[in-house]
């Protein structure tokens, strides 16, 4: 699954799409936490902006609970009745009917009441199931994870980190939107028009805008090349010695064990080639590699 797009930066406004939005749950009027960072000085990234729907000072209480369940009427409401009398505050959460299967997969973005609950509530649901327990006849298993989502926010990290500049009071999304103006604008300046780098994490519900430095030139490439192994090799060494920085690469099959789609986001900031230049050599290079390469795509990104 592809978790990323590219974006500008309209005013001081960062439009996210509605696929990405509905996925992470960002609705009008809903409130985000933020917290800025900036990278280092190597690299094409410039400044970082985190956003999560939970305030930093519950990181270290949120959990993943998944829970497996009988495909019956009531066994969702049974599932949320457990976790409610443990006074566990579900925040988001899917559910899906497990393919090929008669169970429903419930995945939970949990609330503790205390870091290191999650051993205690194991505890207390297999001793319930032990004693073949009515009320939990129809929860089959419960996996429990850290949510970890702390890592992102532990301060001033090492030379070769981002650091952690400010962190932003709530604000609400308005349109789709998120304003950077409302929270970073004394940081952040004159941004109108530059290259944003949207990724999500679907797990933890966390949102990455990123904001590259201004020498930054990005080209998209699409090409199809053969589905077989050392095909995105031969497509990857191709630009390796133009001093290129690739910032994604997306592959999908298009025809299994015959053609693949490959898609490439890079920085040609620092090459020695232009846009133009690399356009024109690309088609004549993957011509001469083993198998059946097609330029189908190329633009800056501008």
């Amino acid at each position: 699954m592809k978790i990323w797009e590219f974006a500008k930066v309209n005013g001081s406004k960062i439009k996210v799409d509605n696929w990405m939005s509905d996925t992470m749950g960002l609705v009008d009027g809903g409130c985000v936490y933020s917290t800025l960072f900036k990278h280092p000085a190597q690299g094409p990234k410039d400044y970082e902006i985190i956003l999560s729907m939970f305030p930093q000072e519950n990181y270290r209480t949120l959990t993943h609970i998944t829970m497996y369940l009988d495909d019956v009427p009531g066994s969702s409401a049974q599932a949320a009745d457990f976790l409610a009398k443990k006074g566990i505050n579900i925040l988001n959460s899917i559910s899906l009917n497990g393919i090929s299967d008669t169970v429903i997969v419930w995945k939970l973005m949990a609330d503790l009441n205390f870091a290191g609950e999650s051993d205690l509530l194991l505890e207390s649901f297999e001793n319930l199931k032990a004693r073949n327990d009515e009320s939990v006849s129809k929860i089959k298993r419960i996996d429990i994870k850290p949510a970890e989502i702390g890592r992102l926010f532990k301060g001033n990290s090492s030379q070769d980190g981002k650091e952690e500049i400010k962190r932003g009071y709530p604000t609400t999304i308005d349109d789709g939107c998120f304003d950077v103006a409302d929270v970073y604008g004394d940081v952040l300046k004159d941004i109108d028009g530059k290259n944003i780098l949207i990724t999500m994490d679907a797990d933890s519900w966390i949102l990455s805008l990123t904001l590259f430095k201004s020498d930054t030139h990005l080209v998209k490439v699409g090409m199809e090349i053969p589905d077989c192994p050392g095909s995105i090799t031969q497509a990857l060494s191709v630009i390796a010695g133009w001093n290129v920085n690739l910032i994604s690469v997306f592959s999908k099959v298009k025809i299994c064990y015959q053609t693949m789609y490959l898609e490439l986001v890079m920085d040609i900031g620092k090459s020695d080639k232009s846009a133009e230049q690399i356009k024109d050599a690309l088609p004549q290079i993957i011509d001469g590699l083993n198998g059946i390469f097609t330029l189908k795509e190329f633009s800056e990104l501008n």
